[in-house]
Parts: structure tokens; sequence; C-alpha cells
């Protein structure tokens, strides 16, 4: 497993980027995923999954400027977003005023135990060191209810190991696809649904969609 360094190390920097880039950030995704079809349509078929187990409130984690948790609202849940940087927060409270945005660090997610039907954690922990992403998984479980389901997007590599790549506003980590099912079933998850796409883009990996349901 790679080494990581200090957790206020990373997520300091991680931070400190993404409140670099806010607007440019927005900007990129004002279309909320018109041209990623393939993403959207994981993301509907994730909301149609959590609107049957019958609890609609559901957690964007790293919500960015809460374009997504827009869309989440769109296909008929409850949500909020949670994010590490205080100016997506600023940025997706202005964007989006009749839904609630807070500051919070995923390792520690404000929100009661098993309150939570839904899970959206999309590209939010790509700039977390390997070894502790099984803290968060673990975390993501805590809040979610017995059936409740964890949307999880990720970059995928084929290498055996996770491989860090120097992603532009921080260092990142792209996963083996069938290392990231086993994190999940190792922290109380059954993996029921995966979609791998190859966007054909210049770092080489794959988006990666993976649905696990809280057993």
């Amino acid at each position: 497993m790679l080494a990581s360094p200090p957790v206020t190390e990373h997520q300091d920097e991680t931070r400190a980027g993404y409140d670099g880039v806010v607007e440019l950030y927005a900007s990129l995704f004002a279309d909320r995923m018109e041209t990623q079809p393939f993403a959207r349509n994981m993301i509907a078929t994730f909301a149609e999954l959590v609107r049957a187990t019958g609890n609609v409130r559901t957690a964007d984690l790293g919500c960015g400027p809460g374009h997504l948790t827009a869309l989440l609202h769109e296909f008929g849940l409850d949500a909020f977003g949670l994010d590490l940087s205080p100016g997506m927060v600023d940025h997706a409270r202005r964007a989006h005023p009749a839904l609630r945005f807070d500051e919070a660090r995923m390792e520690s997610l404000p929100v009661e135990d098993g309150a939570l039907g839904g899970v959206l954690a999309h590209y939010s922990m790509i700039h977390t060191p390997p070894a502790e992403v099984p803290a968060l998984l673990a975390e993501q479980v805590r809040v979610l209810a017995p059936g409740g389901l964890l949307l999880a997007s990720f970059f995928g590599t084929e290498a055996p190991e996770p491989v860090p790549f120097d992603h532009k506003v921080a260092p990142a980590y792209a996963w083996p696809p069938d290392r990231f099912a086993a994190l999940l079933t190792e922290a109380g998850l059954t993996v029921v649904s995966r979609l791998l796409y190859d966007p054909a883009s210049e770092r080489g990996f794959l988006d990666t969609h993976l649905v696990a349901r809280r057993d």
C-alpha cells in the first residue's frame, strides 16, 4: 500500500487547491453533466434505487459547486451537499439557495448514524491516500441506513495497485476497480452495479462508477 502524508497535510493541500479554482471549476460543470451521459445516467439510476428504499435523504460528499446536489434534487432526492472547501460551499449556497450546503471533512460527517438512504461520492475520494480510504468508507457506512446505497465514482486503472497521478488541483489516485470493490465489501457493503467507461482521456484512466448497498 502506498505511503500517505498526515491527514491534515493532504487535506489542507486539497482544500487550498479547490478554494483557488472555485469559479473555473464551477464553469466546467455548468452543464450538470449533459455532456457525460454515462455518469449522468448512473446518477439517475442511483437516485431511482434510493427512492425505492423509501428514505430519500442523501448526502453529496465533496459536492463542489453543488451541481450534482441540485441534480439529485431534480431526481427526487432530499439532497444536501458537504465539502472540505469553504469556497466551494459558499459558491454552492449562492448558486442553489434552496438547498443545504455545509463545510465538513469526509472522515467525520455531521450526520447521525443510519440516517441516510443514499450517499454520493462522485470523484470525491480521489485525493485521499489509499491507506485512508477504508476510514472514509466506514464513515459512509455509518451514516447509511440498512439497505441504503452508495455511489462511488473514481478514476479506474488496470494496474494492480492504486496509481498516484498529478491532478490539476491536488495529488490524486486512480484505483483498480476490483480493489476498490473489495474495500466496499470489507466496509459492509454489497456491490450491486458497476460501470467502467473509457473516455479516451489524456490520462488513460477509466471512468468508474460502483453502486453498493449497505447490508
